[in-house]
C-alpha cells in the first residue's frame, strides 16, 4: 500500500512539471516566519522549536509541548502598515509518544484601489466608481508527530491547504507536503525539515469582466488565464547546542542553512544546483524565565547606481518573558537592512493549558 501511495505521489509530480508554471518564488508568504521567538533569532529555528509554533517550522518538534494544550497567536505589519501577517495555531499531546497541531496564516493587504471601472461608457471620469479589493493569502496546517523507537529521535508530518484570493478577479487553492525530523546526540541537536517536499500546487483561476479585459489591453497588459503554480521543494537543516551557565544562566546557539534547488538567488551560497541562506540565531535565558535573543541571516548583495557592490544581511533582535502558564515574546526585524519602512516590531504570545 505504502509503495503504490509513493508511485502516485512520484507520477503526479512529474506530470505536474509538464502543465505547470514553476517560478522561482512561490507562497513566499510561508517563508516569513512565525512567533517573535524565532524571528528574533533569524529564523533559525528548526532545531529549536519545540512548542506549538513547531507546526510551522518543524513538525517534529511538537513533541516538545509536553503533557499540556498550547495555544499561539500573533500578528505583524510590513512595509510601513501596508500588508499584515496574522498568525494562530494549537497543539495537544495524543499520548507519551505523539502529538497534534493545527495552524492557521493569514497575509493580506486590504483595502486595495480598483480604478478599473473608473471611466465609464462615456468616457468620464466617475470616482464613485472605485471600489476597494482585498489580496489575500491563507495557509491552513495539520502537523502530527511521532516519537521514533531509535532514542532521541522524533519525525513529523504536515499537510497543508492553501487559499490565494484577489479580490473578485482571481483565486487559487493549493495542496502540499512538509516533513521534517528533530535528533538529540549528547549534548547536540540536529534538525532536517523538508517543505512542499512532493512539490506544492496552486491552480489558480481567474474571472475578468470584460471591461476589465478591456482595460488590460489598453494599458498593454497581459490577460491571464487558468493556470496551475508549482512551489519547489526546499530543504532546511541546523544543528544547535545549549550551554548551562551558573546563577540559572543558559545560552542557545543554532545553525541553520536553508537549501534552495530552483537555480541561482541572491543567497551567501550560490550555484545553478542549489542556493544555500545561512542563518545564526542565539537565545539566553534566565532561569527559563526571561529571554534576550539575537540573529542575523538574509544575506544579499547587490550593485548600486554608480556600480559599486554592496553587500546587506538582516540583524534581529527580541526579548521574552514567561509568566507561570503565559509566554509573551517580541522581536524587532530588519529586511535587509535597506531603510526604515522595513522594520517591523512583531509580537507573539503562547499560553499552555494543563489538561485536568
Amino acid at each position: 500500500m505504502i509503495k503504490r501511495f509513493l508511485a502516485l505521489v512520484f507520477v503526479l509530480s512529474f506530470w505536474g512539471y509538464g502543465y505547470a508554471q514553476a517560478p522561482k518564488y512561490s507562497n513566499e508568504f510561508l517563508n516569513v516566519g512565525v512567533g517573535a521567538r524565532a524571528l528574533g533569532m533569524s529564523n533559525a529555528y528548526v532545531v529549536a522549536a519545540n512548542d506549538v509554533t513547531a507546526g510551522y517550522w518543524n513538525p517534529a518538534g511538537l513533541l516538545g509541548i509536553g503533557n499540556q494544550h498550547q495555544v499561539a497567536l500573533m500578528h505583524s505589519e510590513y512595509f510601513a502598515g501596508i500588508a499584515k501577517y496574522d498568525y494562530g495555531a494549537y497543539a495537544t499531546r495524543l499520548d507519551s509518544s505523539s502529538a497534534l497541531g493545527f495552524t492557521v496564516i493569514r497575509f493580506g493587504i486590504d483595502d486595495i484601489p480598483n480604478t478599473t471601472e473608473l471611466i465609464d461608457a462615456y468616457g468620464n471620469v466617475d470616482y464613485s466608481r472605485i471600489t476597494t479589493f482585498s489580496a489575500v493569502d491563507y495557509a491552513f496546517i495539520v502537523s502530527y508527530a511521532k516519537t521514533m523507537k531509535v532514542p532521541g529521535l522524533r519525525v513529523g508530518a504536515n499537510a497543508k491547504i492553501i487559499r490565494r484570493r484577489i479580490g473578485d478577479f482571481a483565486g487559487a487553492w493549493g495542496l502540499g507536503l512538509d516533513a521534517g525530523a528533530q535528533y538529540d546526540y549528547k549534548k547536540w541537536k540536529f534538525a532536517a525539515m523538508a517543505r512542499d517536499v512532493t512539490s506544492t500546487f496552486n491552480a489558480w483561476s481567474f474571472n475578468l469582466s470584460e471591461s476589465t479585459k478591456a482595460v488590460f489591453t489598453a494599458t498593454g497588459n497581459e490577460i491571464p488565464e487558468n493556470s496551475v503554480e508549482v512551489t519547489l521543494p526546499k530543504l532546511l537543516l541546523g544543528g544547535a547546542r545549549k550551554f548551562d551557565f551558573k546563577h540559572n544562566i543558559s545560552l542557545l546557539a543554532e545553525l541553520d542553512l536553508d537549501a534552495t534547488f530552483d537555480g541561482k538567488r541572491n543567497v551567501l551560497i550560490k550555484s545553478n544546483f542549489a542556493s544555500i541562506d545561512p542563518r545564526l540565531g542565539f537565545e539566553a535565558s534566565y532561569m527559563n524565565l526571561v529571554f534576550l535573543r539575537t540573529g542575523i541571516g538574509n544575506y544579499m548583495s547587490y550593485t548600486d547606481a554608480i556600480g559599486k557592490r554592496i553587500r546587506t544581511f538582516q540583524p534581529n533582535i527580541g526579548i521574552g518573558v514567561k509568566i507561570k502558564s503565559v509566554t509573551i515574546d517580541y522581536a524587532f526585524t530588519d529586511i535587509g537592512d535597506q531603510s526604515d519602512v522595513l522594520y517591523s516590531n512583531v509580537f507573539s504570545v503562547r499560553v499552555d493549558i494543563n489538561k485536568k
